[in-house]
């Protein structure tokens, strides 16, 4: 199957896409298959926070909204160009994908189909119908497309290169039991604020959407601030305000007070608003309803640490304040070429 027929089935799942959004949902007569699949779409979107109670309308929507931005033919040949798999030998790649946040495993699938090998898909528990349900799109406009993707129940076999995503536990399991196979081995990670406390309202506002999106949920997700010494939070927190229905959620409001009082039975000093805590603390990874922070005294010491800590962060959010660093409420919107974890995906699967 070529590569440009693949690519124009992508173009056409975005145009389908950008149909859908939280504000309304508007059918457009243009959209190949609509008939058969816009309803559908719809009522999965409605029916995913009983698959998943942390998929909430809001989260799909905009998941569905920043795959609708980033899949169109500008952005695909901007993407794939650098790239040259004209003298491909089509594989079979497994993956194995994570669940945390809606339609997580989209890229890896992209990923595959766009560099012309097959796909092999073993879903999350967490997640399993939205892209099932993205793929059956690609397949009823491109019916070629129906050999090169398979959704796999139970043990993952057959596949020649794997792609698998997990915490820290699960990836001694995957490097062990894929350890003859090429392989891309992903690990936890967690995102990071460096404030210098010359940030605007608005800066911290953006910060909030970095944070609060997916409910924290996402490696991309801010978990940790760095903060010079003697930095005062008051701007931050009412900043935050404009975040204050996220306890509205009841999963959230249970993790909220659960690790509150986790933390104020450990007699750790916090700092709270009623939907979110503050602490300080080392670690890079905060548990839901929680940020972790720390104080540094001087950048260019704490972008060296940084630097030999890297394979524990995706993102550095700053006023362009370490190198690469991902601009406010940006954490959210990676370009089809952030790859995760800084793994270039499309260079793998180049040469396996």
């Amino acid at each position: 199957m070529l590569q440009i027929e693949i690519k124009s089935s992508f173009v056409e799942l975005g145009n389908f896409l950008r149909q859908f959004s939280e504000d309304r949902n508007t059918k457009n007569a243009s959209v190949l298959q609509n008939d058969l699949f816009f309803h559908d779409f719809e009522d999965l979107i409605t029916l995913s926070q009983s698959h998943n109670g942390w998929f909430t309308p809001e989260h799909v929507y905009f998941s569905i909204q920043s795959w609708a931005k980033a899949l169109t033919e500008d952005n695909l040949n901007n993407w794939i160009n650098p790239y040259d798999f004209s003298n491909t030998t089509t594989k079979k790649v497994g993956l194995v994908l994570a669940g945390n946040i809606p339609l997580v495993g989209f890229h890896d699938f992209l990923s595959v189909l766009i560099s012309s090998h097959d796909v092999l898909v073993k879903t999350s528990s967490n997640d399993q119908y939205l892209l099932k349900f993205l793929a059956k799109y690609l397949i009823a406009i491109e019916p070629k497309l129906n050999s090169k993707i398979t959704f796999v129940e139970g043990k993952l076999e057959g596949f020649d290169a794997v792609i698998a995503t997990g915490s820290n536990n699960t990836a001694r399991y995957f490097e062990y039991y894929f350890k003859d196979k090429p392989s891309i081995i992903r690990k936890n990670r967690n995102s990071v604020a460096i404030l210098n406390g010359q940030e605007s309202f608005e800066d911290l506002v953006l910060l909030g959407e970095d944070i609060f999106r997916y409910f924290g949920l996402g490696c991309r997700n801010v978990s940790k601030l760095f903060v010079p010494k003697g930095y005062n939070f008051d701007n931050f927190f009412k900043a935050m305000y404009e975040y204050r229905d996220v306890i509205k959620y009841e999963k959230y409001a249970n993790n909220y007070d659960y690790n509150k009082a986790v933390f104020l039975m450990s007699n750790f000093q916090l700092l709270d608003n009623e939907f979110l805590t503050i602490k300080e603390d080392s670690s890079y990874a905060s548990p839901i309803s929680s940020v972790f922070y720390e104080f540094y005294d001087n950048l260019e010491e704490l972008n060296s640490r940084l630097l030999t800590e890297t394979e524990q962060i995706q993102c550095i959010v700053s006023n362009c304040f370490a190198q690469n660093s991902v601009a406010f409420g940006q954490t959210q919107q990676p370009k089809l070429w952030d790859y995760a974890d800084n793994v270039d995906t499309l260079a793998f699967l180049s040469k396996i």
